[in-house]
Parts: structure tokens; sequence; C-alpha cells
């Protein structure tokens, strides 16, 4: 049974299926090919199976050798980033956190995932990108950033090696000016139906919840504009144009922030929000802080 992994046997194996023959590893490796031989050898003892095959001259990955390649790339490449993050960090300096950020992600949740990472032991340099999912998966690929927040997870279709970890969920609460909410918290929700609407577009988790509920109730509210960006959509909101519907767990925020009353929360319509990260497992401090604090006070 495999109980220890020799990366130096490992790295000689990956270095071989790299270059695709002992010859051409051993002259990246400068060894002689009986080293590499008898460390190739000693990996396939540990791990119980053999990794190649020869086919003529060429060796050729088995099944196991492909999973082990696989693996092994993952790992190195994940080992050259280290060395190029701590060789562009001095010692003392700040611990650099990248984040994307969805634009449909309010940016009062926004900062109430992130602050967490601001209150580390070590100091943390923030750089925050918002933009279109697509577009962030795409930069978090190619390990430009360390996280994206989401208020959706990965999609089957979505071509890009991340994962996508839940920070939690919460209700959904509808706002409006003193005026609009006087005229409408009686017999709420019902009191929605034809009710000036303030909404995101479309292609949000939210609007596709609400337009869900409110079909399931027959209720019709009257929408009077549909915004992209969340926080054009409030200001329009603090004007008295329509009632909007916002996340629950920043209610008071909200409130305070824009100036407007909360009316009730929308029944069974709940948002969702995601890390998604290239790794499996949370590495950066600065992610498993706010992972941590979502799950155990935002979202509790």
């Amino acid at each position: 049974m495999l109980d220890w992994l020799n990366y130096h046997h490992l790295l000689y194996f990956w270095v071989v299926a790299r270059e695709g023959s002992i010859t051409r590893a051993c002259t990246q490796l400068h060894l002689a090919q009986p080293t590499i031989s008898s460390q190739l050898r000693k990996l396939e003892a540990s791990i119980g199976e053999k990794l190649f095959q020869r086919v003529g001259r060429n060796l050729v990955l088995t099944e196991t050798g492909q999973l082990v390649f696989r693996y092994a790339d993952d790992i190195f490449a994940l080992g050259q980033e280290l060395t190029d993050v701590l060789r562009e960090r001095p010692t003392g300096s700040p611990l650099r956190f990248y984040v994307g950020v969805a634009d449909v992600v309010p940016k009062l949740i926004a900062f109430r995932l992130l602050e967490p990472a601001l209150h580390l032991p070590e100091p943390v340099q923030l750089t925050c990108e918002e933009g279109k999912l697509d577009y962030l998966l795409m930069e978090l690929a190619g390990h430009r950033f360390d996280v994206v927040l989401s208020d959706q997870p990965l999609g089957a279709m979505v071509q890009v090696r991340a994962y996508s970890h839940s920070l939690g969920q919460c209700g959904v609460s509808v706002f409006g000016t003193t005026a609009l909410a006087r005229q409408y918290r009686a017999k709420f929700p019902q009191s929605l139906d034809g009710a000036p609407l303030l909404v995101p577009m479309r292609n949000t988790s939210l609007r596709r919840a609400m337009d869900q509920w409110f079909d399931s109730v027959e209720i019709q509210p009257n929408v009077v504009g549909e915004f992209e960006d969340s926080a054009l959509l409030k200001v329009f909101g603090t004007a008295g144009v329509g009632l909007f519907a916002a996340p629950s767990a920043i209610q008071k925020e909200i409130c305070r922030q824009y100036r407007v009353q909360a009316l009730g929360e929308l029944p069974e319509v709940r948002e969702q929000y995601y890390a998604i990260s290239a790794e499996r497992k949370l590495k950066h401090p600065a992610v498993g802080a706010i992972v941590e604090a979502a799950r155990e006070k935002l979202f509790s």
C-alpha cells in the first residue's frame, strides 16, 4: 500500500511521460539512463501497477499512468506557481489576494464576503476585479485569480477545470421607499400583483428564481425596469421608481445605505453564493477565511 509518495520518483516519471522517452528525459534531468529507469521501477513498485507499456520503440502510458500523469502535471504546475509567487513576494510583504467578482453579485454581499480576508493575522493586499462570469473563469484558469465569487456554481458546459465551493444561501427580501413600503406592505406578498418592480436581467439566478415563484403563485408585478448592474438598480429604487429585491443577509445595510424599508421576504425564493477556485482543496489563507466566515456567520 502506498503510504507516502516519493516526489523525486514522480518528477522523473512526469518528465519521461512529457518527453516521450527516457533518452530525452535524461537530457532534461541531466541524469544517466540507468538512474531514471531504476527510479521509475521504484515508483511502479510503490504504486503497485505499471505506468508505461512499450509499443515498438516507444513508451506509452497505461491507464494508471495517464491518471498519475494528470495529477503530476497539476502538482508540478502548482509548484512552479508557488515558486513564482514567492519570488515576487519579498519577506514581510503583504499576502496578495486576487479576486474576481461576478457582476451579478450585489456589492454589499461581495464586501461582506471579502471583509474577513482583511482581518487575517498577516497583512493582505486585495485586488478585486468585477466582470462577466465566463471571462472571470477564463482568467481563473490562467491563474490570474485566487478565487471567483459567483451566484451560481460551474455549469456542466463550462470548459474550465475549477471547483465550486458553496458559501451558503439566504432568503430574498423586497425593499422600497417609505411611500412605496406603506402602500404595498399590507397583504404582502400578494400586494406585489401589479406593483412597480425593478428586476435584474434574465440571465441571473435571482431573476430566474423570482420569475418562477411569481408564476407559481400567479402574481404579476409591473416590471418597470431591468438592470444589469445591481447597484444601479438600487439607486432607482432609492428614487422611488419601484420596489426591488435583494438578499436578506444584507437587509440592514440596504435599508441604511439606500434609505429604504423592507416589506418582507419572498417565500421559497433563495439566493446562493459560491467561491470558485482552480483547486479542489482551498489552500490560500484568505480564501479559507472568507469561506469559513460565510458559512458560520453571514449565511448561518
